[in-house]
């Protein structure tokens, strides 16, 4: 439904997870009898928990943990990681900052170049371990190093921008042709943000094996108030699933996965995101509150140390207990910040679904209990 925002414009209304809530049907179930199962490509998960790559949040220890767990852990492979050979402690200056100089300091951490060698050795550290290995760069950076990364050995390869497109266009450098790109690499690819049914739709038809969505939307992120521009999260996973049911009747069969990233920062936010669509989440401040978290109490993205436009910053949060309390319990807090995994199941259970793809047909309404 659109609505008049004057005479020269209409806007379409759009919902953010605090705008909606699921609703129990006639049947329900134990919380033991629920599967939180999912699979990407040929690589299964216990949990639908991807850790967003962001230095406050994944480290290759926390990365191997987060693996262990059931879930999987992205490496930022243009963090601090990659950057110097011991980052312990710039993470320990970075959480010692005070606001006002943070960003500033940040930017001069981050300007140090990124060492292919530290690429390779942190991926190969993440498999000696056994786990599913994964890493991220930003479409600017994947030319120079997806080489690298490949050769490293890692499982899953993540594109993760604050937008991505199918159709990049640029009259100063040659962009980066995804389809082909996608196309020559050995590994399943996972491609965004993309916060549009469109624009999901053709990073579909590029051969990307999820979607992530989301633009602007998380706790770090300033986005919104720089650009003007923000995607109301709730809509935008609905909007993309809708694109995944069009593409898997276009393509054959051919099945998408949907990942939200962005505004999901408690328990009730991934019923939500699953509710609306998607697969599978990504977490940035929610793992971030782990008392094993890299960031020691404070949150940042890629975002916030941009050399000529930050658009995030660095955020203290309360850390609440140790990443397996946060996925697993028991809770410590009853605000949906701890036992994230226990507070799904028992959603599911309540509502009556047994699995996540049964889960995504919930009945929701629109309840709107926040302005977020």
């Amino acid at each position: 439904m659109e609505i008049e925002l004057g005479r020269a414009k209409r806007a379409r209304r759009a919902y953010t997870f605090d705008d909606i809530a699921v609703v129990p049907s006639r049947r329900t179930r134990n919380p033991e009898d629920v599967s939180t199962a999912w699979t990407i490509d040929a690589f299964p998960f216990e949990i639908p928990v991807l850790a967003a790559p962001m230095d406050s949040v994944v480290s290759p220890k926390t990365a191997i943990a987060i693996g262990k767990l059931g879930g999987l852990g992205v490496l930022d492979l243009e963090g601090l990681w990659t950057r110097y050979d011991d980052p312990e402690p710039h993470l320990v200056e970075i959480s010692s900052l005070d606001d006002a100089d943070a960003t500033r300091r940040m930017q001069e951490l981050y300007s140090e170049p990124i060492k292919p060698e530290l690429v390779r050795d942190r991926l190969a550290e993440i498999r000696a371990a056994g786990v599913t290995v994964a890493g991220a760069l930003t479409p600017q950076r994947t030319q120079d190093l997806y080489e690298t990364v490949v050769a490293a050995g890692v499982d899953l390869f993540v594109i993760r921008g604050t937008t991505v497109s199918a159709e990049h266009v640029s009259s100063v450098d040659q962009p980066l042709n995804l389809k082909k790109f996608i196309y020559d690499l050995d590994v399943p690819v996972i491609v965004g943000g993309a916060a549009t049914y469109t624009a999901a739709l053709h990073l579909m038809r590029t051969g990307a094996a999820g979607v992530l969505v989301g633009f602007g939307g998380g706790a770090a992120s300033t986005t919104r108030a720089t650009l003007g521009i923000h995607a109301p999260m709730a809509t935008a996973v609905a909007d993309v699933a809708g694109a995944r049911r069009d593409y898997l009747d276009e393509s054959g069969g051919r099945y998408v996965h949907v990942i939200a990233d962005g505004g999901v920062g408690t328990s009730g936010d991934i019923v939500k995101a699953l509710a609306m669509g998607a697969d599978a989440v990504m977490l940035g401040v929610a793992l971030s509150r782990t008392t094993d978290a890299p960031g020691r109490g404070f949150h940042w993205g890629s975002e916030a140390v941009h050399a000529e436009l930050p658009r995030g910053r660095r955020v203290a949060v309360e850390q609440v207990c140790d990443l397996n309390a946060l996925l697993y319990g028991p809770a410590p807090v009853a605000d949906g910040t701890a036992n994230l995994i226990g507070a799904l199941r028992k959603s599911m259970a309540t509502t009556g679904y047994s699995d996540l793809k049964e889960f995504q047909r919930v009945e929701v309404v629109v309840a709107p209990y926040g302005s977020g």
